[in-house]
């Protein structure tokens, strides 16, 4: 009887440990406080609040998977398309279901495909660099030419990131049929260090997470194969030193003017010569990878990521990296692919089979104190404004206030979870030097600005 009785207690002190220390139970923002999602619509810069529930739901665990039910919609504002898009993000109602333990793929590498590749902590879907186009071959032509649309030939397939740019919204993402998505790194347009789109100037929003070139980036979504995606930066060398790089991409554009063979030289039917409409970086094959040398730690495998420590696997593990270039713009492929590193079991279910347990912390997986509160604002010194950007928020809300320097209240906001960025309006205080606190319940931090006029 003993002994009967011991196995359900071993079984269950394993699921409990996996609740404590696996991030992929531990990372996801959860939302506690009733947010809902908001969106714009063209023409009007006041966002609409809308009924479905932002971030992620629930997180439920059993002894292999993890299942996160979320609808879909981030705490951070979505819209407009500008592109003629005439979807809006709308609740998906979805169960990600993804491994706790990931395994490497020895076999032939799987290739990432159009729709879901996996999700971001805030139960927001990952797509890959393509958009579902390809330069189509065939008698559907016009004035006797190829045409790119319909149902594409797979040859030229063409770069999401690059052709619907116009498209994307403050935050860099765009819905599918409703379901809102990231092709890329998921940090607002204008907080980029060369700003490419002008999106956030009438539809403002902050995106994800904000990049932080002296910080190992967050831990920021899985991929399908259970493996996590981190931000931009990370440790230089894999075993956690050398500082903090820049993790940077191993595809290169090719030098190529007409679009007739792949980068390995063989022929294939021919796509669009490279123009002003169809430019280098267009389409998925206008790259090639170059494999790094063992003196480029920080440039990534085929797969986008490589093995290697980061904060939350101190003893390492594979790790996917949203690339960016010099000024934090895109640079291909993104986020994961263009193949899986791992077995590819993760999946969108629509009910849970199996016995499982729902995580619920006693306590924040992301505390935070006085110690770690990491708040940039600016500018500084301000005449009409002051932003204020923290990266802590993307777990729970944090309150902003303003005060002049007698301890008067002047002006308040919150950043909710899952955002990461507040506008403090300054044009109607008066020259001189007031206190911004940033705070929770679990701690503060309080800085001094200066307004000039």
């Amino acid at each position: 009887m003993k002994k009967a009785l011991l196995i359900p207690a071993l079984l269950f002190g394993s699921i409990t440990l996996q609740a404590q220390t696996n991030p992929a139970i531990l990372s996801w923002i959860r939302n506690t406080t009733g947010l809902t999602g908001r969106h714009y619509v063209s023409g009007n810069s006041t966002p609409i609040v809308d009924a479905d529930s932002a971030n992620v739901q629930t997180v439920l665990y059993s002894t292999n998977w993890v299942y996160v039910r979320t609808k879909g919609i981030p705490g951070y504002v979505t819209g407009p398309f500008l592109d003629g898009n005439p979807s809006l993000a709308t609740s998906q109602n979805a169960i990600f279901k993804l491994p706790l333990s990931p395994v490497a793929n020895t076999g032939a590498p799987v290739a990432t495909t159009g729709g879901n590749i996996g999700i971001f902590i805030n139960g927001v879907a990952l797509f890959d660099y393509r958009d579902g186009v390809s330069w189509k071959n065939s008698t559907n032509a016009i004035a006797g030419g190829p045409i790119p649309g319909g149902p594409g030939d797979g040859v030229w397939n063409r770069d999401a990131v690059l052709a619907e740019k116009g498209g994307f919204d403050c935050s860099k993402g765009h819905p599918a049929m409703g379901n809102y998505h990231h092709h890329q790194n998921p940090s607002a347009f204008k907080l980029d260090l060369s700003v490419i789109s002008t999106v956030c100037n009438l539809y403002d929003a902050d995106g994800l997470y904000v990049i932080n070139s002296s910080a190992h980036s967050p831990l920021i979504g899985f991929a399908y194969d259970g493996f996590p995606i981190y931000g931009a930066y990370g440790f230089k060398n894999t075993d956690g030193t050398g500082g903090i790089v820049r993790m940077k991409s191993s595809y290169a554009l090719r030098s190529i003017t007409t679009r007739t063979t792949y980068a390995d030289g063989s022929p294939v039917t021919a796509g669009p010569a490279v123009s002003t409409t169809y430019p280098l970086g267009y389409f998925r094959e206008d790259y090639e990878y170059i494999a790094p040398t063992a003196a480029q730690p920080d440039y990534l495998d085929s797969h986008n990521g490589r093995f290697c420590v980061t904060p939350e696997y101190p003893a390492g593990t594979y790790a996917y990296f949203c690339t960016v270039d010099a000024q934090h713009n895109s640079a291909y492929p993104y986020a994961v692919g263009p193949t899986f590193y791992g077995v590819k079991t993760g999946v969108k279910v629509t009910s849970i089979t199996e016995p499982v347990t729902t995580y619920n912390p006693s306590s924040s997986y992301t505390t935070i104190t006085t110690g770690n509160l990491d708040v940039i604002i600016f500018p500084n010194p301000s005449n009409d404004f002051i932003a204020v950007q923290t990266d802590n928020a993307m777990y729970q809300d944090m309150h902003v206030a303003i005060f002049d320097m007698t301890g008067r209240l002047l002006q308040s906001s919150i950043i909710n979870a899952g955002s990461t960025i507040s506008y403090l309006d300054t044009r109607t205080f008066y020259s001189g030097e007031y206190l911004v606190r940033v705070y929770n319940e679990n701690g503060a931090v309080t800085k001094k600005i200066t307004i000039t006029k």
